[in-house]
């Protein structure tokens, strides 16, 4: 499938900014699951690209002028592939660094009986059957609700709440296959369909000896199919976040996110 995308973020201020520094990760990578036709960047001045610790392409955007409007857009082509969502990528990342704990994906006692009460099924029918069952879990017990959350809220709270979005169910998964011991990790994105907000996305892979990274989306109930396009993994959120920043005064800010995506017709 070949995916086209565009992402455009817009800033505007009531009071110019004196400077403003933001880290994009809005670049796909190519692996063995997806490969890069072509994408761009457009942004502040200055726009100097990195490779982070988790091997997310990394742009940062420097605005040095006095303003009161920022524009970033990012569109190109990706295509993908089907994997039936088991991701046998050689990233060079050690799977045992993915169970540390964050802040948001903190354990509570009530997540983590809930996460035990599949133990048996772990036992008994070995490990592909218990990331399924445990996804359907959770997306039995947490209804998608927008605007009850933040990127602040930890995967305990949610669990607490009972509510939340793609992000939370993502906090909320790595969590609970903690309890397990199971590597897991968050993934930022796109998806074509699904539910949440229109083609951005999060989601979760965990890791399976002999296996690989299996891909786990509990906001829609499956596994990530060729509809999804991965742009950066990380422990967390905040690890992983398409952008995030800083500025030197302005307020008032209003933010405007228009993201189009959708499969090319051949």
């Amino acid at each position: 499938m070949i995916i086209k995308i565009k992402h455009e973020s817009h800033y505007a201020l009531e009071v110019a900014a004196r400077r403003a520094v933001q880290y994009l990760r809005l670049t796909p990578r190519n692996d063995r699951n997806q490969r890069v036709l072509h994408w761009s960047v457009t942004g502040p001045e200055s726009l100097k690209q990195w490779t982070d610790g988790f091997g997310n392409i990394v742009h940062i955007a420097t605005e040095n002028a006095e303003h009161h409007d920022l524009k970033i857009i990012v569109e190109g082509e990706i295509e993908t592939k089907d994997t039936a969502g088991v991701l046998k990528l050689d990233d060079g990342l050690p799977p045992i660094m993915f169970l540390r704990e964050t802040p948001l994906t903190e354990v509570s006692p009530e997540l983590e009986a809930f996460s035990q009460n599949y133990t048996n099924i772990r036992e008994e029918q070995g490990d592909i059957s218990f990331l399924h069952e445990l996804m359907n879990g959770l997306a039995n017990e947490i209804t998608y609700v927008s605007g009850v959350s933040d990127v602040t809220s930890n995967a305990a709270d949610v669990f607490e709440s009972k509510k939340g979005v793609c992000q939370d169910f993502a906090h909320l998964y790595i969590a609970a296959c903690r309890v397990h011991n199971v590597p897991c990790r968050y993934i930022s994105g796109y998806i074509t369909n699904g539910i949440g907000e229109p083609a951005s996305h999060a989601w979760a892979e965990a890791y399976i000896h002999n296996f690989g990274w299996i891909s786990m989306d509990p906001s829609n109930r499956q596994s990530a199919t060729e509809s999804y396009v991965r742009l950066a993994i990380g422990y967390d959120y905040s690890c992983a976040a398409p952008i995030i920043g800083v500025r030197t005064g302005g307020y008032g800010e209003k933010l405007n996110i228009d993201v189009q995506v959708s499969q090319k017709q051949e």
